[in-house]
């Protein structure tokens, strides 16, 4: 939003300060286009046969492994703007309040793919306690 009336005011003014300006705000804005870039990648999630891996953080780097049979239920959400860009997440439940087992950025069709293979998986461990 700031970049465009900057670079006009400095393309007709020719004031250096308001040319350091734009280039602070692009530095800024390629630098905060980057960061999003890495945190998107930084998710990701795996399904192994009898649990569930999932990963995230850029500075603390944290993996969660979720057992199918300790899970309680699986919650697929898109809020807002998930929904502006067709997105979902899926949350996992489990017992242990310190859960935060949950894959963001998925489209719902993969989104209700994963919650019911998820929780049918869940079903089928949970007979066998």
């Amino acid at each position: 939003m700031l970049l465009l009336p900057l670079g006009i005011l400095w393309a007709i003014f020719g004031i250096w300060p308001l040319g350091l300006a734009f280039v602070v705000v692009l530095v800024l804005m390629l630098w905060r286009f980057w960061a999003i870039f890495r945190a998107v990648r930084a998710w990701g999630y795996a399904e192994r046969d009898h649990d569930l891996l999932v990963r995230h953080g850029l500075l603390v780097r944290r993996l969660s492994i979720v057992p199918y049979a300790r899970m309680q239920f699986v919650d697929v959400s898109a809020g807002p703007l998930e929904r502006a860009f067709n997105l979902s997440t899926v949350q996992l439940h489990t017992a242990a309040a310190a859960s935060d087992a949950r894959v963001p950025g998925l489209r719902p069709a993969e989104a209700s793919r994963l919650r019911d293979r998820l929780t049918a998986l869940g079903e089928d461990r949970a007979e066998g306690l």
